[in-house]
């Protein structure tokens, strides 16, 4: 029994990425171009949208070629932007879950096989020699791919809980300023654009120094080897 189950897991393993990269295939104009705000529209009602959207950030999570800036302006251009922000928000917050656990569950030599070669990869090796809380915040800070990094942070078997911690505060702030903003960040930014973006990202970077600061006060009390980050 237990020789079937773990035969069909890796079954499992090599069916999902090739099933994955099937759809992606056939689908990739579509994917690549899909028109947010179109389906928004075509939804009977507020509730169906917001469903919709948050439907949409789960299936992002898997196929991988669906624009982010694409989805997060779309969002912001279709409802208030209260509304808007949660959305999307909530939606960052299905991905990275969705796409850790797929990682996971696919392991470290599959993630590997789909990850090396793509562009970024080479900024995961770098930054793997920094403390595990850290590494999380600064790729998700530093806008590399959303589901690449957490295909790979499931495969590498990060704690979820930090993981998922650190990889909101990292985004969102990029997120938010994107979903207000619109197209508009894409031209010349006015000074309180700026500001805004600015003030997104202090929260999170505080957040990081009291962490890093009462860690190390903690080490020092009892005297044990001051860590930067826990495993």
């Amino acid at each position: 029994m237990k020789n079937k189950k773990q035969t069909l897991l890796t079954a499992l393993k090599i069916v999902i990425p090739l099933a994955i990269f099937v759809v992606v295939l056939l689908n990739y104009e579509k994917l690549a171009h899909l028109d947010v705000r179109k389906l928004i529209e075509a939804a009977p009602s507020i509730w169906a949208a917001g469903a919709m959207v948050l439907g949409l950030y789960a299936v992002k999570a898997v196929v991988f070629v669906i624009p982010a800036s694409l989805v997060y302006i779309s969002v912001g251009m279709a409802f208030s932007t209260p509304v808007a922000v949660a959305l999307n928000c909530a939606g960052i917050a299905i991905e990275v879950t969705i796409s850790y656990f797929l990682g996971k569950f696919l392991g470290g030599e599959k993630v590997d096989a789909m990850l090396r070669g793509k562009k970024g990869y080479a900024t995961l090796e770098k930054l793997k020699s920094k403390g595990r809380f850290t590494f999380v915040f600064l790729l998700r800070f530093a806008s590399f791919p959303i589901d690449f990094g957490s295909l790979f942070f499931g495969a590498s078997d990060f704690a979820f809980p930090s993981y998922f911690l650190m990889s909101l505060l990292g985004i969102w702030p990029r997120v938010i300023v994107m979903t207000i903003l619109g197209y508009g960040i894409y031209e010349l930014i006015p000074m309180k654009y700026i500001l805004l973006a600015v003030l997104c990202a202090l929260p999170v970077a505080a957040v990081v120094l009291v962490v890093n600061a009462v860690k190390k006060k903690k080490a020092a009390q009892s005297g044990g080897e001051v860590r930067s980050d826990p495993e």
